[in-house]
């Protein structure tokens, strides 16, 4: 009996391990934002491992839900659709959090294509496809966090 609940207590322990790596991994930090005069709820990909996961492997976007892909440097960050399911839109955004280019409704069908923004950027946005058109997102339109984090990193 004291086996057995030695054996299930080990079980537990090594699950919320596991659950804490995943978690600091694949966190889904995030705050809230306006764009283009929408609330959107933001999850941060600050790292590496979730910057090269993206949205990948998710069945749907919800509406006013965003990926913000937060670089350290400007750069010509190249985009794919490896491991997506759902069509999305992607921002390119300045270091002023402002849109420079806009790729509508990119297919999963695109992939190994790679979608680059025209100008070195900072920002890379990610949501559902058809919100751009829907909330007439253009080149220009700010995004506006009401939560900051440190984008220094």
């Amino acid at each position: 009996m004291k086996r057995g609940i030695l054996i299930g207590i080990t079980v537990v322990v090594i699950g919320l391990a596991a659950g804490v790596i995943f978690y600091r991994t694949y966190s889904r930090q995030g705050g809230d934002a306006t764009f283009g005069g929408v609330s959107l709820k933001l999850e941060y990909a600050t790292t590496t491992p979730v910057q090269e996961r993206g949205l990948g492997g998710r069945s749907s976007i919800p509406d006013h839900y965003g990926m913000l892909f937060v670089f350290g440097t400007a750069s010509r960050y190249g985009f794919w659709m490896k491991d997506m399911l759902v069509p999305i839109d992607i921002f390119w955004l300045d270091g002023s959090l402002r849109v420079v280019s806009v790729s509508r409704d990119v297919s999963p069908s695109t992939y190994p294509d790679v979608f680059y923004p025209p100008v070195p950027v900072r920002f890379v946005l990610e949501t559902a496809a058809g919100f751009a058109r829907a909330n007439n997102i253009a080149t220009g339109t700010p995004l506006i966090w009401k939560d900051v984090i440190d984008v220094s990193k």
